[in-house]
């Protein structure tokens, strides 16, 4: 056992080149390896996926690439790949590559979500909650904390303003295993630092992703054989509610339509679609009040995608009341439940308003990374109370998934994207 602890202490030594060059057309790319000196040694990414797996992180440090008309992101524009040892602030066990591509992932997620202080938890490349809010940063990292209390645990946060004292003694109250924000308030870093192994990440580029937003990089995939799928990144075309396309289709000659969100509903719907970029697909999300309720991802069927999201809501709203009441997880209070009377009783409270309050999503709304191939999605997420959808659009069946929110009392509000947004 104590071999296998040593696994994650241990920094796999890697024999990647220092730098790569690549003919990409015309351009020649040249990418230049990041390391970094910690604690008087150089050092690179500390292991890959897993502790087994030598990795390299690679800055494009020379050319642009350029194909079609398209120019993508090229050097000099580097976040993640672009960390000196300045921005380290505190290395603590020192980054391996899912504590970066969290961060990384969180940056994607974070350029459309520019206007307002946000704040977003990730593990395994996949928020586990997120937020924004007009009073302040402290306030959303709360928020997407409550989202999904759970998963949080050994997440990375990623934040879009400058860390202040609210924020630095919620994240000491937790524990998390990177934190990277664009600036830091006077005297959070004494608060911070007090957690030896959290990675503290300074990234400037955080307070002004807006100029980042929109502009395309060059999306490689390595295949199991040695080769390679190149893609351009995927661009969210929704950046205002007004970018949404009012939900309508045609059957038989007869058009049906269906109602329009309300600012309240709509303001969701443009969050949670941000949030969706970075979520593994199939994926649905549930958001209310700037915040996501719960999040589905990676399912092969849509259906199946929401009612395991609707799932997680139930579980996670009743551990966020058991959690609050008691400092205990959900857990460990059905665990003590069943011998000690106070614990069976403050479980069947939760219980009773967890089913009241429909794990949290009545009054959300729903977006899903693609169409609704059939109503059953649809009709699986309003038994708990949404009151609107954003999705694709685009099905054979959109008059049906149109009719299914029309059919509901109250009328769920639907608008369509008109773009897919996959991750795979």
């Amino acid at each position: 056992m104590s071999q296998l602890k040593d696994m994650y202490r241990t920094v796999v030594r890697d024999a990647f080149p220092e730098t790569i060059g690549v003919d990409f057309g015309a351009a020649r790319l040249v990418y230049r390896r990041r390391v970094w000196d910690i604690g008087g040694e150089k050092k690179g990414l500390r292991y890959g996926e897993n502790p087994d797996q030598p990795a390299a992180m690679y800055e494009l440090a020379e050319g642009e690439p350029s194909v079609g008309g398209i120019t993508y992101k090229g050097a000099g524009r580097g976040l993640v790949s672009a960390l000196r040892e300045k921005h380290m602030i505190q290395a603590g066990k020192h980054p391996g590559k899912t504590n970066l591509t969290d961060v990384d992932n969180g940056i994607n997620i974070l350029q459309y979500l520019t206007q307002r202080p946000a704040a977003l938890i990730l593990k395994h490349n996949n928020p586990c909650g997120a937020a924004w809010s007009d009073r302040g940063i402290a306030d959303a990292l709360d928020k997407a904390y409550w989202g999904d209390r759970i998963a949080a645990f050994g997440g990375a946060v990623a934040l879009n303003r400058p860390v202040d004292k609210a924020a630095a003694e919620r994240i000491d109250s937790a524990y998390f295993e990177v934190l990277a924000a664009p600036d830091f308030e006077e005297g959070t870093l004494d608060i911070l630092t007090k957690k030896k192994n959290l990675r503290i990440v300074h990234i400037p580029g955080l307070a002004a992703l807006e100029t980042f937003a929109g502009l395309p990089f060059l999306d490689i995939t390595s295949l199991s054989d040695g080769g390679l799928i190149l893609q351009q990144s995927f661009v969210n075309r929704i950046r205002a509610v007004e970018d949404f396309i009012p939900a309508t289709a045609e059957k038989d000659g007869i058009m049906v339509s269906a109602r329009k969100p309300t600012a309240g509903e709509a303001d969701d719907l443009l969050f949670a679609w941000a949030v969706e970029s970075g979520v593994s697909s199939n994926s649905v999300i549930f958001a209310r009040n700037g915040a996501t309720v719960a999040i589905g991802t990676g399912e092969q069927d849509r259906v199946g995608c929401v009612e395991v999201a609707v799932h997680k809501a139930y579980v996670k709203y009743k551990d966020m009341l058991v959690h609050k009441a008691s400092g205990l997880s959900l857990y460990e209070v059905e665990a003590r439940g069943e011998s000690d009377a106070s614990m069976k009783e403050l479980l069947e409270q939760a219980n009773a308003q967890t089913s009241a309050r429909r794990g949290g999503l009545a009054g959300s709304v729903l977006v899903s990374d693609g169409f609704f191939p059939f109503r059953d999605g649809v009709d699986a997420a309003m038994r708990h109370g949404i009151t609107a959808i954003a999705q694709p659009g685009g099905s054979l069946r959109d008059h049906e998934v149109i009719m299914a929110v029309n059919e509901s009392t109250p009328q769920v509000a639907m608008v369509f994207t008109g773009q897919r947004s996959f991750r795979h």
